[in-house]
């Protein structure tokens, strides 16, 4: 059985840099040394490379002179693709493959073995890339996002081709977001903050608990297979506000709605925009992951907000998500790659004064802690 190993994308302390508490060598001195034997290293290219996409030479050999001296090993880079990167167009295709061909090539001379595209990616991108993955041998993996599910079109693309080309340098960067069941206390919280009415809050949790625990099929009939999580929010902020939407998302935005007008008295707008975060959900199990194996490129170990385990003091869980099952099923499975840490729940912090933001650091260092004892180190 092969052991799975544990690593963190740097974009976990977007924060810490932004107000310079850590700069790109304390970001990989912190994996390094404060981690309980993570080595793993996951960048974002456009966050962490000064003149990207062309850093100078000299950096590539302070680049590697960190990996030696904090034992840090390159794993993935994360490639954006931000289309509106320019003042004066929209990136074309033809850009975008460009640029995507240019980060494979960046990615191998910084001793990276995987690319990670977004999910909302084209796969002829990818393809047409993929001569250049090959050649520099650099795994392309799409990110699955939530509310993406791991048997739905952009999946199913990119086993397909893979399974008509024979091709082992594509695939897929499953996020463990799709594992969640249910929203996040810290973004619940947020929501409060900004006006929702706790009873909105509570009726959310309680109608995802019940489909998770298989007391009520209601957002089963739910398909949201081709949106992404910013997507599906922003449209239905949109929907609310103007009534326009795409048709295959009203009836969904129609029942969110319908809900809490049944459910919660005295409400406003940003309840309704609690409730639709029951459709961020992909209701994914782990064993879904089996047929895919073969193709994880790695793992992103999503997570917004590490509490302590109620009665064990040191430990630590995520409760709006199962960590236990999925890792327990890859170790059964023989997954002998990464998981590396990707934390998103600083944002839900940011509406408050500097005094009241969440310490990524500290966080990062329960999730490992977590991923630690699950896997069995």
């Amino acid at each position: 059985m092969g052991k799975i190993r544990r690593g963190v994308s740097l974009y976990s302390y977007q924060q810490a840099q932004f107000f310079k508490e850590l700069d790109l060598e304390g970001q990989i001195r912190e994996v390094g040394e404060n981690l309980y034997g993570a080595d793993g290293i996951e960048m974002l290219d456009e966050m962490s490379l000064r003149n990207y996409p062309n850093p100078p030479e000299a950096f590539f050999d302070q680049w590697f002179s960190w990996m030696e001296k904090y034992g840090t090993t390159p794993v993935t880079m994360d490639v954006f693709c931000d289309v509106l990167q320019f003042r004066d167009h929209v990136m074309s295709i033809s850009e975008c493959e460009d640029r995507l061909k240019s980060d494979i090539r960046l990615a191998k001379k910084m001793g990276f073995k995987n690319v990670r595209t977004l999910a909302t990616t084209p796969v002829e991108v990818m393809i047409e890339a993929l001569p250049v993955a090959e050649e520099c041998d650099i795994r392309m993996g799409k990110e699955i996002h939530a509310p993406i599910p791991l048997n739905g079109q952009y999946v199913n693309e990119i086993v397909e081709y893979c399974q008509k080309t024979g091709t082992k340098h594509l695939g897929i960067v499953p996020d463990w977001g799709i594992f969640a069941y249910r929203p996040s206390e810290v973004t619940l919280d947020w929501y409060v903050r900004q006006g929702a009415k706790r009873e909105s809050c509570d009726l959310v949790t309680e109608i995802c608990m019940d489909n998770y625990l298989g007391k009520s099929d209601e957002l089963n009939k739910i398909d949201l297979s081709l949106y992404s999580a910013g997507n599906v929010e922003s449209m239905f902020h949109r929907y609310l506000k103007f009534g326009d939407a795409p048709k295959d998302l009203i009836p969904a935005f129609n029942k969110m709605q319908g809900m809490i007008r049944s459910n919660v008295s005295g409400y406003t707008d940003i309840d309704f925009e609690v409730m639709g975060q029951a459709l961020l959900l992909s209701r994914t199990k782990a064993e879904d992951l089996k047929e895919l194996m073969p193709y994880i490129v790695g793992i992103h170990g999503k997570f917004y907000n590490m509490s302590e385990i109620p009665g064990k003091p040191g430990t630590y869980q995520d409760i709006s998500m199962d960590y236990e099952g999925p890792i327990g099923f890859l170790k059964e499975q023989g997954y002998e790659g990464y998981i590396n840490s990707e934390y998103e729940g600083q944002r839900r912090f940011q509406d408050r004064d500097e005094a009241h933001l969440i310490s990524e650091v500290d966080q990062v260092r329960r999730h490992q802690e977590m991923l630690k004892r699950l896997i069995g180190e």
